[in-house]
């Protein structure tokens, strides 16, 4: 079973979605939980991912040494690359927030 973090990006995002869409988005995050890594497909890093939910994708980052999900983010098909590349550029600085977090079920 995996943890899944959210980053505030990603909160931003689904908080912009209609609630039929919000729905889906707290199914895939159900599914994560499950499935981890089988979820989605990869993005040219085998654990970066995303999952397609109608016309919208959910990004992902798996860090399977920690069982743990970061959902970082939640796009449309025209933003779809921007968002790829924002989350790539920024790839390296997600480890750093996963550790924070789970220092947090440590106290």
């Amino acid at each position: 079973m995996f943890r899944v973090f959210v980053t505030k990006e990603f909160d931003d995002d689904f908080d912009k979605l209609d609630e039929s869409d919000k729905i889906r988005v707290r199914k895939i995050r159900e599914q994560l939980k499950e499935q981890g890594d089988s979820v989605g497909k990869p993005l040219g890093l085998p654990y970066f991912r995303e999952k397609r939910f109608g016309e919208k994708r959910l990004y992902f980052i798996v860090y399977k040494k920690f069982m743990v999900i970061l959902a970082v983010g939640i796009s449309d098909k025209k933003a779809q690359q921007a968002t790829i590349n924002k989350i790539l550029k920024d790839i390296n600085n997600y480890e750093e927030f996963v550790l924070r977090e789970l220092r947090k079920f440590e106290n």
